[in-house]
């Protein structure tokens, strides 16, 4: 009787130590985030990433959201939550903290993206490349990009000369540059005070691409919309899906591949994916509420590009090497393109109306 209730106990304090230990393996990730949980990212990406961990980890890993910065700080401070592990994952726009990714940056020259898919997978090719000492701070889950960006006004851009002394939102230091050159005055700020300031008329309009339009209402403040003829999108923004470090690294190996199986180019692919779907729906929102939407022809197009040539070239003067990360990014997106069977006129979709293509 002795000898057994010696095993009995022996049997459950094994039980209990193993029960301990897997209790020590389950983490809860915070992920922290600029857009309120309706945009599209958040719920079409971020969500999904969150519920596919945590099937395959058995409930092991859990994931809570917290949208529009409710965990507190700006936009421009979630890469430094994740590095400081005051939050587990973040998502955000690499633009807001100026000077900070450069080789990054090279993705946002103007006119060289195509669609949002090729051009995220194309710009996580590169990062993987060229540029992961960038992010050699966080553990990075995946990059990407939006669609093709374009004005969304109050008075029409229908030629370059409109834009003279308008004053329009640019999301990173390459696309003001790029507003001044075309003739704007640039007014930086996160996207999610555009409609703040939209209404309160601090600017005339705004460079965001047509998925952002939804969550932020643009068709509602604004009646003019800019794209652009042939296969290049006047520019893009870059964004990041980062972990912390040590949360990373504090998770066993079984754990570790289930956060790798769902990153790199598969998570970049799907935030691509997502972009490139609600481009299609800002636009149909544009055109059912009969906005002004307009395809700038190939000449006014040249004209838009012929200005912008200088953003480029002073921008590759800014540092050795940047030539060679330049034609890799262009290199790549092509790539990506031929390989998709992507490409469309920038600005529109292919679910745009024939009305809305012979604006």
């Amino acid at each position: 009787m002795l000898k057994t209730m010696v095993k009995a106990a022996l049997a459950g304090a094994m039980l209990a130590a193993g029960l301990s230990g897997a209790a020590a393996q389950d983490v809860t990730l915070r992920v922290h985030q600029m857009l309120p949980p309706q945009a599209t990212i958040p719920q079409e990406v971020l969500e999904p990433w969150g519920e596919a961990i945590g099937e395959q980890s058995d409930g092991r890993i859990a994931v809570e959201h917290y949208p529009s910065m409710q965990l507190g700080g700006s936009p421009p401070e979630l890469f430094d939550q994740a590095r400081d592990g005051v939050v587990d994952v973040i998502w955000t726009v690499l633009g807001y903290t100026p000077g900070r990714f450069p080789k990054a940056e090279t993705f946002e020259l103007p006119f060289i993206m195509t669609d949002a898919v090729s051009t995220s997978e194309a710009f996580q090719e590169f990062v993987e490349k060229n540029a992961m000492d960038e992010f050699d701070e966080v553990h990075l889950l995946a990059v990407h990009t939006h669609g093709p960006g374009l004005f969304h006004t109050k008075e029409p851009i229908e030629k370059l000369g409109d834009l003279q002394g308008m004053k329009i939102r640019g999301g990173s230091r390459v696309i003001n540059d790029l507003l001044t050159k075309l003739g704007a005055t640039p007014v930086g700020m996160p996207v999610p005070a555009v409609p703040e300031a939209l209404s309160k008329g601090v600017i005339d309009g705004t460079t965001i691409p047509w998925e952002v339009t939804l969550p932020l209402r643009v068709s509602e403040l604004v009646n003019n919309h800019t794209g652009f003829s042939g296969e290049n999108g006047l520019y893009t923004q870059t964004f990041a899906i980062a972990m912390n470090k040590d949360t990373y690294e504090s998770l066993p190996d079984d754990l570790k591949k289930i956060i790798d199986d769902n990153s790199g180019m598969k998570l970049a692919r799907m935030a691509g994916e997502a972009m490139a779907a609600q481009d299609a729906v800002g636009l149909k929102k544009a055109e059912d509420a009969g906005n002004n939407v307009i395809m700038l022809d190939e000449a006014e197009t040249q004209r838009f590009k012929d200005a912008s040539q200088s953003v480029i070239e002073d921008w590759v003067a800014e540092a050795e090497g940047r030539q060679a990360l330049l034609n890799d990014a262009k290199a790549l997106i092509a790539k990506h393109t031929a390989e998709d069977g992507a490409g469309s006129d920038a600005g529109m979709t292919e679910s745009s109306s024939d009305a809305a293509k012979s604006e």
